[in-house]
């Protein structure tokens, strides 16, 4: 009964006057907090992170996710792919659909690492006992893709197939790096200071989009450079940029101030996606917007609900999956949504 209830009430909840490029919008998940889905290859199913109790998670860990069942079952469980132990977060297919990697403090400790907070800001961890793993479908973890000292998280594959780009403070500070598919040949392509992070690749495998900070008065620098000692950044001011994948011709793209964050380039490689609140005078409020690779044509795409962001386009560029707050009953789950994408 359960399940049917939640079907006829889903369409006048989730579509939202305005969000013209989104058809068929269908509810994925159904508990926790569900983050950074990234299609398979083939586009059939999803890996993400999830802090759902029900599934026996104490703290964000990585699922695979098959679309089809999802979207048919609300009590569907996607088989875990970590190890069930330390926080993950930023899983990623590679070639062939059949090994995804992912960060994990697993190594460092079986429980969760604890959360620093301090009273008045919003913050996320920068944990140093990040690393990038590699497992195969049934959670078999088969490589390890870093090793160094320092937060190494946030990984995404080319479609080229050949490169991984990821984030790392190895050097020092929150820096994207490079490297092969097979983990060889790691290298640093920024070097401004700031968080650089949230790096995806273009269609065509020679571009990356990603979101940065840029401290620039005393002040500022000063508070960055304290809570990063400390494993902390604040995300609360960050713009959109591109560069090569070699990180030359460097390019602001928003200057819209507040958060600017989660961006992915269209399929035409001419656009990008992206989350923000810099709309907002609650601060809370995040939408997804889309605006020219140049800078220009910015577009609101959702404006149901206060919370949508990750969004991610398939490899056909059909469908667009995104997390958002939407439909979530009062709760503060965020769940996982999948939609047709309407040009």
């Amino acid at each position: 009964m359960r399940f049917f209830l939640i079907l006829s009430v889903i369409p006048s909840l989730i579509f939202g006057q305005g969000e013209k490029h989104l058809k068929n919008l269908t509810q994925l998940t159904f508990g926790g907090d569900n983050a950074e889905a990234y299609f398979s290859p083939n586009g059939k199913f999803l890996s993400f992170q999830s802090n759902n109790t029900k599934w026996g998670v104490k703290c964000d860990q990585i699922f695979n996710l098959d679309i089809k069942k999802a979207s048919k079952d609300t009590t569907y469980k996607p088989p875990v792919i970590s190890t069930m132990e330390g926080r993950t977060t930023c899983s990623y297919y590679l070639p062939g659909n059949k090994q995804i990697l992912f960060a994990s403090t697993h190594q460092a400790a079986k429980d969760c690492p604890a959360q620093v907070e301090i009273k008045g800001k919003y913050l996320w961890a920068i944990y140093d006992s990040y690393d990038i793993f590699v497992s195969d479908l049934k959670g078999k973890i088969v490589k390890q893709l870093t090793k160094e000292k320092g937060y190494d998280a946030e990984a995404t594959v080319s479609p080229k197939g050949d490169k991984i780009v990821f984030t790392s403070t190895r050097s020092g500070d929150l820096e994207l790096w490079t490297m092969n598919i097979d983990g060889t040949n790691q290298v640093q392509i920024t070097d401004e200071l700031g968080y650089d992070g949230g790096a995806f690749f273009s269609p065509d495998g020679k571009q990356l989009v990603f979101r940065s900070s840029r401290p620039k008065t005393e002040e500022e620098i000063k508070e960055y450079k304290e809570l990063l000692a400390q494993g902390l950044v604040a995300p609360t001011n960050m713009e959109i940029y591109t560069c090569d994948v070699d990180g030359k011709n460097k390019k602001q793209v928003t200057n819209l101030g507040k958060a600017n964050w989660a961006p992915f380039f269209h399929p035409t490689g001419k656009k990008i996606i992206f989350s923000s609140n810099h709309h907002s005078t609650k601060g809370y409020d995040f939408q997804l917007f889309m605006i020219n690779a140049d800078g220009t044509g910015l577009e609101q795409i959702t404006n149901k609900s206060i919370f949508n962001a990750f969004p991610m386009f398939s490899p056909d560029g059909k469908k667009l999956v995104f997390s958002s707050n939407r439909d979530n009953r009062g709760t503060r789950d965020t769940n996982l949504f999948i939609a047709d994408w309407v040009d």
